[in-house]
């Protein structure tokens, strides 16, 4: 009885190890991968809300501007002149297009990394003209072709205006708020941010100013 009782105890000893190697091989394996699903999950969540706050950002910019359009035909003289003395009233959106923006997140090293961050441009032009003096030459009538092409040059010449003045670096500073807030949104998820220059290619530790 005895000899079947050691038996027995040699027997239990590798099957008893072997049970709870194998659990523990098991409860790790389970771990991890719970880990890596928690992991991919909190990716896409903050991923999503990096979307939600970086939409188009614009600041406006209202000008009234006058503009004065001068043709001849043939002859620098009266008969062949036509002018046309008007008032260019406008709404200039200058912002961001990021829509080719890219944001990756590597889940293992809970990082952010945010690249090809766009530069400020002119997004939208809302214009209307005022005309204030038209003369026209006998030999030179304004037709509806001219009326367009005076349409294309108001616009253009606002758009010149609205590039030398200050909505640009007001864009810029809206950006840097922009990013400050994503920033903000990544760290308060126990995640860190960084930034790749679309020059050097390098990742950069910290905000750009």
């Amino acid at each position: 009885m005895s000899k079947i009782s050691s038996i027995a105890k040699w027997v239990f000893i590798p099957i008893s190890l072997v049970t709870v190697f194998g659990l523990g091989i098991w409860l790790t394996h389970r771990f991890y991968q719970k880990t890596e699903v928690t992991s991919q999950e909190e990716s896409q969540i903050l991923l999503e809300k990096i979307k939600t706050v970086a939409k188009l950002i614009t600041v406006e910019g209202y000008f009234s501007e006058i503009y004065e359009y001068d043709d001849y035909w043939g002859y620098n003289l009266s008969i062949f002149q036509k002018k046309a003395l008007l008032r260019v009233k406008a709404k200039v959106s200058v912002g961001y297009d990021l829509s080719d923006m890219k944001i990756e997140s590597l889940p293992d090293t809970k990082t952010v990394i945010i690249s090809n961050i766009p530069d400020p441009k002119i997004l939208s032009t809302d214009h209307e003209v005022d005309y204030y003096d038209l003369q026209e030459g006998i030999f030179n009538a304004f037709t509806a072709a001219d009326h367009s092409k005076i349409q294309a040059n108001a616009k253009k010449f606002i758009q010149e205006q609205a590039e030398k003045s200050d909505l640009f670096l007001a864009a810029e500073k809206q950006n840097n708020q922009l990013m400050e807030m994503i920033k903000f949104i990544v760290e308060s998820a126990g995640w860190q941010l960084r930034f790749k220059t679309k020059y050097e290619g390098n990742v950069l530790d910290s905000l750009k100013h």
